[in-house]
């Protein structure tokens, strides 16, 4: 799934984002961590992994391998 970084905190590594339909989705700093990324920009389009209750597992730059 694709979205766009609406909000991302740098401290505490938590955000937001908007999938393509919309809809605006949390994610906390287990996410971030698992992407090996050390920033996000505001407007920065996304890939997401999630888990089957919705929540926000991965977050990833699409063609970027951070590991």
């Amino acid at each position: 799934m694709q979205g766009t970084i609406a909000t991302f905190d740098p401290d505490g590594h938590t955000g937001t984002l908007l999938l393509d339909d919309g809809t605006e989705l949390p994610f906390g700093r287990i996410a971030f961590a698992a992407s090996g990324l050390r920033l996000l920009r505001l407007g920065q389009r996304v890939v997401i992994e999630s888990d089957g209750a919705g929540s926000v597992t991965s977050v990833s730059i699409p063609g970027i391998d951070a590991s």
